[in-house]
């Protein structure tokens, strides 16, 4: 079995990483990868994931049979349905589905067709609507969401008018928008894995959207991870199962679609119950990276299963212990910062202690690690309980520098502190 991954982030990192441990592959590659995935696959610089042709041509050269396509632009941009027609199988969802993340109203549409809780929303698509819909409000907390792809970053909370129009007006240049009443709770993530035919849900996970410590600051594509959620009890994932997940797979086959990849719920938890805050049809950054380590079975065996819609007889084994991820970030993200930092000390750890994950990194002439974008690493603890995991996750953190590097010093604090 040879396994092509596509995209460059920690994500795709970590599922390189868990195919690199699998017994049933010949040859594993990245495209293009990163600085990371260099040490453990053949990194594919010259192929843009977005680019049907340019992922066939690497398939046939390289004689690659198994396609895993890990952000959203390529599955939005319909590379396995390209990928599919040309013979390759690809683990993802069909253009057609794919929508469910890449359009929000479709998404919105498709939860208040099939009876799916979620939060009240307006659609507009010009801003003087726009304006006097959210002039009507002032005062009030709302959220207003971009409806196509923002890499995370295409959502405002806020009760600042100002904040709220000047959000709106950049989004209404060039897509359309919802607004949407914020709901209060506290977030959980939930991934189903599908073959098709059967699906099955992973463990369930959270990741903490803002900047800083405390929640505060912007939106950023995610600054840490926990898993599993100590908070989702048997009861609550009863509920999420029969009023969300369920009646999600229901909708896809009464739409006349098949779903073939990941689909991600990302919930909020009310006090009137589970509601569904987006879709995501891939593995979420940074949840992965916190998940995946916790799954003992080979890899690649798992998705030779999915690959042969055997998926629900497949003995899926999860480990007992905790994980805690932490991102590093350069200086300055969500908002401007500087690439090209030399990362002076990456540390080694044992694989069941801490693992690190690169992102935005690659190799500069000289073979130094040099920094690439906004979140460079994702670094893991793993543990018999969350103290340990953090504290693995943490000592890991402090050991990767590069120049103005910050993260967050509370990642999973608030579901362990009464």
């Amino acid at each position: 079995m040879k396994v092509l991954v596509l995209g460059s982030g920690s994500r795709e990192h970590a599922i390189a990483w868990k195919f690199s441990k699998s017994n049933l592959l010949s040859g594993l590659y990245v495209a293009p990868g990163n600085a990371g995935t260099e040490e453990i696959a053949e990194n594919l610089y010259d192929v843009d994931p977005c680019n049907s042709a340019s992922v066939i041509n690497a398939c046939k050269k390289y004689n690659i049979d198994f396609v895993f396509v890990g952000p959203e632009a390529p599955l939005a941009a319909g590379v396995v349905d390209d990928l599919d027609a040309a013979g390759i199988y690809a683990f993802g969802p069909c253009k057609a589905a794919a929508q469910l993340e890449a359009s929000k109203l479709y998404s919105k549409s498709f939860m208040n067709r099939h009876h799916i809780p979620t939060a009240y929303s307006e659609e507009f698509d010009n801003y003087k609507a726009f304006e006097r819909a959210v002039r009507k409000l002032e005062g009030k907390k709302i959220v207003i969401k971009k409806n196509g792809l923002a890499a995370g970053k295409g959502v405002l909370e806020s009760d600042n008018i100002d904040e709220i129009l000047e959000f709106g007006k950049n989004v209404l240049k060039d897509d359309t928008l919802l607004i949407e009443e914020f709901l209060t709770g506290w977030e959980v993530t939930i991934f189903a894995l599908c073959d098709g035919k059967d699906y099955v849900i992973l463990p369930s996970c959270a990741d903490f959207k803002k900047a800083y410590d405390n929640d505060k600051g912007p939106n950023t594509g995610g600054m840490g991870a926990i898993c599993p959620v100590p908070s989702v009890t048997k009861e609550l994932m009863a509920e999420i199962q029969e009023k969300v997940i369920d009646r999600t797979f229901e909708g896809i086959s009464d739409d006349g679609m098949t779903f073939k990849g990941i689909l991600y719920f990302g919930l909020m938890i009310t006090a009137d119950g589970p509601k569904l805050l987006e879709y995501n049809v891939r593995f979420g950054d940074p949840e992965t990276q916190a998940l995946l380590p916790l799954i003992e079975s080979d890899f690649g065996s798992l998705f030779n299963a999915v690959r042969k819609q055997e998926l629900k007889s497949f003995p899926l084994e999860i480990s007992n212990k905790y994980s805690l991820c932490v991102v590093v970030a350069a200086g300055g993200y969500p908002g401007a910062y500087k690439k090209g930092n030399i990362v002076h000390y990456m540390p080694r750890f044992r694989d069941d202690l801490v693992v690190i994950f690169h992102a935005s990194t690659k190799l500069d002439i000289d073979d130094n690690i040099i920094t690439n974008g906004g979140r460079c690493f994702s670094v893991v603890g793993l543990g018999e309980d969350f103290s340990i995991a953090s504290q693995n996750a943490y000592v890991g953190a402090h050991e990767v520098y590069f120049k103005d590097c910050f993260f967050r010093n509370d990642i999973g604090k608030k579901f362990f502190v009464e």
